[in-house]
């Protein structure tokens, strides 16, 4: 799937995963939001954008993963879960907050629907872009994954979470910002 005749997905452009101090901070957040803003620009009012939020049960093992990343272990008021300047007013739609890595689920599919089209874009490629396609495949999602218009942790942890995105044709394809654009 190419175009734009479904949704826009950004999945948590937000500081805590744009600012280079940050342990979370992809050196390629810039460049994938100049493309994240040509696709929301061609979507129009079908934009969603997620926010990952620290508000997960600490008596699951979410508490050992805050153990190892205390500097996010804030409250969600912080303005290290604020979405990055560039992308507000991206979506005429409230912010999707959830306190997991994947963000397809019953929520999500009630937006945008059951069965449509959907394109990801966000960070990072090698974890809440990853586990939000995989749960959108398995829910019988129509995805495109904006190659060029997510960010993952390193070159390296990019390269790897694409290549296994691409093992899950048809549920799953992955294009250019420019190929959903401007389709064959």
């Amino acid at each position: 799937m190419t175009g734009t005749d479904g949704w826009l997905v950004v999945i948590d452009p937000q500081n805590i995963f744009a600012s280079p101090e940050s342990p979370w901070g992809s050196p390629f957040f810039a460049d994938a939001m100049r493309n994240i803003r040509l696709l929301a620009a061609a979507h129009a009012d079908r934009v969603l954008v997620t926010r990952w939020m620290p508000t997960a049960d600490r008596s699951t093992s979410w508490g050992d993963y805050f153990e190892a990343w205390p500097f996010a272990d804030q409250p969600a008021s912080d303005p290290l879960f604020e979405l990055v300047p560039s992308a507000e007013g991206l979506s005429p739609h409230p912010t999707l907050d959830l306190p997991t890595f994947g963000k397809w689920g019953a929520r999500l599919e009630t937006i945008v629907g059951r069965g449509t089209p959907v394109v990801l874009a966000g960070v990072s490629t090698d974890c809440c872009v990853l586990s939000t396609a995989l749960a959108g495949a398995d829910a019988g999602g129509r995805l495109t994954i904006a190659t060029d218009a997510c960010a993952g942790s390193t070159a390296e942890n990019h390269a790897a979470a694409l290549h296994v995105l691409g093992l899950y044709p048809p549920q799953i394809t992955l294009a250019t910002t420019a190929d959903i654009i401007t389709p064959a």
